[in-house]
């Protein structure tokens, strides 16, 4: 299984072709659309999200429901291309227009001059306007796919926000799955500890008064997966490597641990490796979760644990400087419409991408043409590890 997208950040819309995706999997629009709505939420989001409705068209590969086997396609309209159309029109336009709008001043933080450096630009509005977070939409939307499969073979995914702006969440280990959810969908920026959320609140309206912006960690929580999918056997197979790339190729993130992460390094052995016990009625387990349901790039059958780090937001009301790339003088940052803090958005991206390499390696290692089949052989693989 995999996915492309397509579209620009002011263009028509934002187009996704999920390709692998097994028939006869129940699929419907309100699956995905409660997915992407869910991404527009949260406190510190800017005025784009005012204008946005995002709402997929199924544009093929589905039909009465389910899935038909063939490719998947998936578009989001953008709203706000009335308001661009002369300026992201695909059709020829004189270049000495106003309308044009040319953007020679490289954002700190952004893709904006190295994409122009790669690709020869000198206008970096063909630049910012794919590397724009808004591209998240159409992972989302493919990754709603997938975890409308995970969610039919009784895996459950969840994410949301552990730290933002050094305000740290008290861990909840004792909340059930269904508590972590509830408690998620209403807090405005997705944390499981209220008093911390009323806090990170506070820091991002600061935030946005200074003109800053500020990060945070969010965490994914998957639950129901059985040990041994993913291979130890290649660099490339390992799941938690494929997983950490997935949260890593998220706009802004800069950095991705399972379970303990580097507070492992700080840890004796003794510390940090979780003990395996064994009961008639659930088979292996292990008696902590220090290794955030992963061992040697396979999972352990423990719920997987993923955090990912998001930088602060680099567009600012209180902008850096820069320098022209025509005339080489120095200047203030230009500001491009933006949050102060997207952080609980990020947390809904960020399950996305991860429940989709889960079912990307589910597909690899069971039949995979026929849903039906592939929950048969899956189910059965699961009371195996249970007997094993």
């Amino acid at each position: 299984m995999r996915y492309l997208t397509a579209g620009e950040s002011h263009g028509k819309q934002l187009t996704t072709i999920v390709e692998g995706v097994p028939a006869l999997l129940p699929l419907t629009t309100d699956d995905i659309n409660q997915s992407l709505l869910r991404r527009q939420k949260g406190h510190g989001r800017g005025k784009r999200m005012q204008i946005e409705k995002d709402l997929v068209n199924i544009a093929g590969g589905v039909r009465h429901g389910y899935t038909l086997g063939s490719p998947i396609a998936l578009i989001v309209e953008n709203d706000d291309f009335k308001h661009w159309q002369d300026i992201m029109g695909e059709d020829p336009i004189d270049l000495d227009k106003e309308i044009r709008r040319t953007v020679t001043r490289p954002r700190p933080g952004h893709a904006d001059l190295n994409g122009a450096i790669k690709y020869g630009h000198r206008d970096m509005r063909n630049i910012l306007e794919r590397s724009s977070a808004r591209e998240t939409a159409a992972r989302v939307a493919a990754g709603a796919v997938a975890k409308t499969l995970l969610t039919q073979l009784d895996i459950n995914i969840v994410g949301y926000v552990n730290e933002i702006a050094g305000i740290k969440a008290q861990e909840k280990q004792e909340l059930s799955f269904d508590e972590k959810v509830e408690i998620s969908e209403t807090s405005p920026v997705r944390c499981l500890d209220q008093e911390a959320g009323q806090k990170m609140m506070a820091a991002i309206d600061q935030a946005k008064a200074d003109g800053d912006s500020i990060g945070g960690i969010c965490e994914v929580y998957v639950e129901g997966i059985p040990a041994g999918i993913g291979s130890y056997v290649h660099y490339d197979r390992k799941l938690d490597a494929r997983i950490a790339f997935a949260v890593q190729s998220i706009n802004a993130f800069k950095g991705v641990e399972f379970g303990l992460g580097f507070e492992a390094a700080r840890r004796n052995g003794s510390e940090v490796h979780d003990e395996i016990i064994w009961s008639k009625e659930t088979g292996f387990k292990r008696k902590t979760n220090n290794l955030g349901g992963f061992e040697g790039g396979m999972t352990s059958g423990m719920p997987i644990i993923v955090k990912g780090v998001m930088k602060p937001i680099p567009t600012l009301y209180k902008p850096l400087q820069s320098v022209d790339i025509e005339s080489k003088e120095p200047f203030n940052a230009s500001i491009e419409r933006s949050d102060s803090c997207a952080v609980p958005a990020a947390a809904v991206v960020m399950e996305h991408v991860v429940a989709f390499e889960i079912a990307k390696a589910i597909l690899e290692q069971f039949p995979n043409d026929q849903f039906p089949k592939l929950k048969a052989a899956f189910d059965q693989y699961r009371e195996e590890v249970r007997c094993f």
